[in-house]
């Protein structure tokens, strides 16, 4: 229940495409309580804290509905909000940093749905279910994109020529919040200083690496949409584009694009699972060559951005496998070698913070992902300028 007397809280809403997390901090940045809706489109499920239930979720409004409702019953309503905190995927070229919502931020991030038509609508139905519900709580959002902004224009551009008919085609780069949550708590998890040069590696279903110097991202492997870079749960990868050419011309633009980002990666390489635990259980051969594939690739892209990072003193990985699974990091730090890492196979086996050896010329590091407190501390510093 919240404390009656409180009217700080920082309410913070991360939507996806079939999901809605939610979750509370203090000014402190300590979370007051955290929750998901999912399975959002049909019979779906309400998990607030530790309880779990069945509920009708027919789209996002209805799934923050239900959010807001069950926060009701714990004692926690407007009167308790310093501020909501949104995550919204497409920020485009404009919006390169949080900003309070108002009519002309809006305007912008619906500007940007065209980039993002999985995520912005839903990040706009959440901010205008809020505007109309709460209209006195200030609503601050945070950009996947934006933390790739710092990359130099030859990183962002594509070799096509500048024209009306390729405006907006061009690399933006996602991850953001959880590259730029992993800058923000470096030196609290790891009791030590930032590295000058850093590789880090989101790997979960969706996965990206950036190439991050002096804390700002200078490359990374996504690119015009999250599609771009390693082998991922259902989504290709990187794939020429003559192939992408072909299969629409073949199959339909529709058909093509659910190949491309439902049916590939993992899932389409496997046969059909797309969860790494899944497949590193299996002994069905197709399971391992999936494996193989998504440790080659991520190898092959983290060795190019070494270039335009000029080397690395450090290797991080966050995300749901990269935190979790340690025989791929494993993996992946052994086709790096040739760059002096090394791992320390109980420390990689307990998951511990420092993975590396004392013969290691890499610093390796397991951050955890702490994107929803990066939404919360963006909103405090946008409220407090």
């Amino acid at each position: 229940m919240a404390d009656p007397a409180r009217s700080d809280l920082i309410l913070v809403l991360n939507a996806g495409s079939s999901s809605l997390k939610f979750a509370l901090f203090t000014p402190a940045l300590a979370e007051h309580l955290t929750g998901q809706a999912e399975s959002i489109g049909g019979p779906g499920r309400l998990k607030i804290g530790a309880r779990s239930a069945s509920c009708d979720l027919p789209d996002h409004g209805a799934a923050l509905a239900a959010i807001l409702e069950a926060l009701a019953t714990r004692g926690i309503t407007a009167s308790h909000l310093k501020a909501v905190a949104h995550r919204v995927v497409h920020g485009g070229v404009r919006l390169t940093a949080p900003v309070r919502i108002t009519p002309a931020t809006r305007s912008e991030i619906a500007a940007c749905s065209a980039l993002a038509p999985l995520h912005n609508p839903h990040n706009l139905a959440a901010i205008d279910r809020i505007t109309a519900l709460m209209p006195d709580v200030p609503q601050c959002a945070s950009f996947d994109t934006a933390f790739h902004a710092s990359n130099p224009e030859v990183a962002l551009r594509y070799g096509l020529p500048d024209t009306a008919e390729t405006a907006g085609l061009r690399r933006y780069g996602f991850h953001g919040q959880s590259y730029a949550a992993m800058v923000d708590s470096w030196s609290r998890v790891t009791g030590a200083a930032l590295p000058d040069r850093l590789l880090a590696f989101h790997l979960g279903s969706g996965a990206s690496i950036c190439a991050i110097r002096d804390g700002r991202s200078v490359a990374t492997t996504m690119g015009y949409s999250p599609l771009e870079g390693l082998t991922m749960a259902t989504r290709s990868g990187s794939i020429d584009g003559n192939a992408v050419l072909k299969l629409a011309e073949d199959h339909g633009i529709a058909r093509a694009r659910r190949i491309l980002n439902n049916e590939s990666g993992l899932a389409g390489l496997s046969g059909g699972l797309s969860d790494m635990r899944t497949l590193m259980a299996s002994d069905r051969p197709e399971a391992g060559f999936a494996v193989d594939h998504f440790v080659y690739w991520a190898v092959r892209h983290a060795s190019s951005l070494l270039a335009p990072l000029g080397g690395t003193e450090t290797i991080a990985f966050t995300g749901g496998i990269g935190e979790n699974a340690a025989e791929i990091r494993a993996r992946i730090v052994a086709g790096l070698h040739w760059i002096g890492a090394e791992i320390d196979p109980e420390a990689n086996a307990e998951g511990q913070t420092a993975l590396h050896s004392a013969a290691s010329a890499t610093g390796i590091y397991i951050i955890p992902a702490e994107e929803e407190r990066m939404l919360a501390a963006d909103a405090l510093r946008v409220l407090g300028a």
